[in-house]
């Protein structure tokens, strides 16, 4: 691995801690579980629609459906996760609790798919004097399918929330020696990923396809599982955060508390606001001037304790109050990434469609539908490395920022590659229409080589600027926020298609791809991007990046607790 010479460097031994906490050492075993728990996700999320249609009897349109709501409900329940890490659980502690649910929902759609009476009658081969039979998945079977579905789609959301942090806990980002291997890790993150998301989209593929769906459901279980114990070997070895109560709650304190003082006067002089004294060993935030209206929770008065600190609903710290601002300056950026994942949920459903109709033959093999999303990850594979040993150093020596670029800059030239994908995209449905005998599926690859690169910056873009830009108790709060955009993306992507059918007379209404008109809703999307990277652009200009005031060494064990790093 490229990466190995990093493992094998020592951490600088922290005062009260075991010798070598944290580091590349540590981040090996979040790589290894963040990789399984992928690799178990994406094979379901590209192949369930087979299942319910062919296992469950359910229609195409109710097959779809139901994997992008399982998809966006893993992805958005990811807050929920995060609020336990941040407020009761540490990181490690969330991983662990939530793979054994997932583990437990794998093995539950593992026993249904086994044993046939737990499954409707097949359609498949049914003879037309047998088809009254021939019935969809209700009652029992449909408990049982959700049941195990949605435990699945719990287990994951806890782990996508945590997992991120948790590694990145293991990086001081105070600390300008390790600003750049906080960078490099979020790199590594996705590189991981996306291995394990090829190992789903061929090795559990194949399985699902020749040996049995049961077969599938079982691996993911034992490998989720396998990850977990993995996990647990690395806990001597981790940074742990200390969990610093609710970050939902400190925000909403801020405005309560500000609403309450409305009328009054913001002090001439900042110092006269309300802060964190300065015997706290605590990450301090400077006071910015957007959001103006929120600094009258700071405002001292005869009705406020001023000895109190953060959690008073009368009385709020400046750190708490930007906190607070940091929270709604990240709304904007996280809404303009949406519409990218709408295309992407896009590009997922149809591109498989595409493939049905195209050749699909590798030297006397036959490619799987279900196996296309294989050839964005291969580029990814192969470009996250090049990205992190060339591009950054050479960034680097002419911005001298650690990251070669900001994290919102590679979030934007994310974003328009997105947009020249779906042109992309357009122009190859119309060839694959025009062609008199079936082109090569490997078509597909150019649009998906195009988005995957834009999967690479925004994706690790987004996780870089979200963790990098919270504060110390919002960590694993604000790094969900980024995959909230990934599952509006799929509740989205349904709403789209209704839309464009009734406002353009039935584009994709024939249920037929050469009927349909696919390029046109594709360039549509591309068209709309443009639009969307302006918004974001604005977004992006207003964002102002935090501050970090540190008035005590925070090498200091006492420090290092109250940031919650141990």
């Amino acid at each position: 691995m490229i990466f190995a010479q990093g493992l094998c460097r020592d951490v600088k031994n922290q005062p009260g801690q075991p010798a070598r906490r944290g580091g590349n050492r540590a981040a090996i075993f979040v790589y290894a579980m963040a990789a399984i728990d992928t690799m178990a996700f994406i094979s379901n999320g590209v192949s369930l629609v087979t299942y319910f249609s062919g296992y469950m009897n359910f229609s195409i349109t109710k097959s779809a459906t139901t994997v992008t709501n399982f998809m966006g409900t893993a992805f958005l329940v990811s807050l929920f996760g995060a609020f336990l890490s941040d407020t009761y659980l540490s990181r490690f502690k969330t991983c662990v609790l939530f793979g054994c649910f997932e583990v437990m929902g794998y093995a539950v759609l593992a026993v249904q798919a086994h044993f046939h009476q737990l499954r409707p009658h097949p359609c498949n081969g049914t003879p037309p004097s047998q088809m009254d039979q021939c019935q969809p998945a209700k009652g029992g079977e449909i408990a049982i399918l959700f049941g195990g579905l949605y435990l699945v789609a719990f287990g994951t959301s806890g782990v996508k929330a945590a997992c991120p942090s948790l590694g990145a806990d293991q990086f001081d980002e105070n600390d300008p020696k390790e600003a750049g291997k906080l960078s490099s890790y979020f790199n590594w993150f996705l590189f991981f990923l996306t291995i394990g998301g090829m190992l789903g989209v061929t090795f559990l593929v194949w399985i699902s396809d020749n040996q049995g769906w049961d077969w599938s459901f079982a691996v993911c279980s034992i490998a989720v599982g396998m990850a977990i114990l993995f996990l647990t070997l690395g806990k001597s070895l981790y940074r742990n955060n200390v969990p610093k109560g609710s970050p939902i709650l400190r925000i909403l304190q801020v405005f309560v508390a500000a609403f309450r003082k409305r009328n009054l006067p913001l002090p001439e002089n900042e110092a006269d606001l309300h802060q964190i004294p300065d015997k706290e060993p605590v990450e301090i935030l400077k006071r910015t001037d957007q959001l103006k209206f929120l600094d009258r929770a700071a405002i001292r008065n005869q009705e406020t304790n001023t000895s109190s600190l953060q959690g008073s609903w009368n009385l709020c710290t400046v750190t708490q109050i930007e906190e607070t601002k940091i929270v709604v300056r990240m709304v904007p950026i996280i809404t303009s990434t949406i519409f990218m994942n709408t295309c992407l949920a896009q590009l997922q459903t149809f591109t498989i469609q595409q493939s049905t109709t195209m050749d699909r033959n590798l030297g006397g093999f036959q490619v799987p539908g279900a196996s296309i999303p294989v050839i964005p990850l291969l580029f990814m594979f192969v470009l996250i490395p090049i990205y992190e040993r060339v591009f950054i150093p050479v960034a680097r020596s002419f911005t001298g920022i650690p990251s070669g670029i900001r994290q919102l800059q590679r979030i934007g030239v994310g974003l328009v590659l997105s947009a020249v994908s779906m042109a992309v995209a357009g122009a190859v449905e119309t060839h694959r229409k025009n062609a008199v005998v079936p082109v090569s599926v490997f078509w597909l690859g150019i649009q998906y080589a195009i988005f995957g690169m834009a999967d690479m910056f925004t994706l690790v873009g987004l996780l870089d600027f979200f963790y990098t830009e919270s504060s110390a108790g919002m960590k694993s709060l604000s790094t969900a926020i980024s995959w909230c955009s990934l599952a509006f993306g799929y509740f989205m992507s349904s709403v789209v298609v209704e839309v464009v059918n009734k406002a353009s007379g039935g584009w994709l209404a024939d249920n037929n791809l050469n009927r349909d008109k696919l390029d046109y809703f594709y360039w549509l999307l591309a068209g709309l991007s443009v639009v969307n990277f302006g918004f974001y652009l604005v977004c992006a200009s207003w964002y102002k990046y935090k501050e970090v005031e540190v008035r005590q060494d925070q090498e200091h064990p006492k420090a290092k607790i109250e940031m919650g790093l141990v």
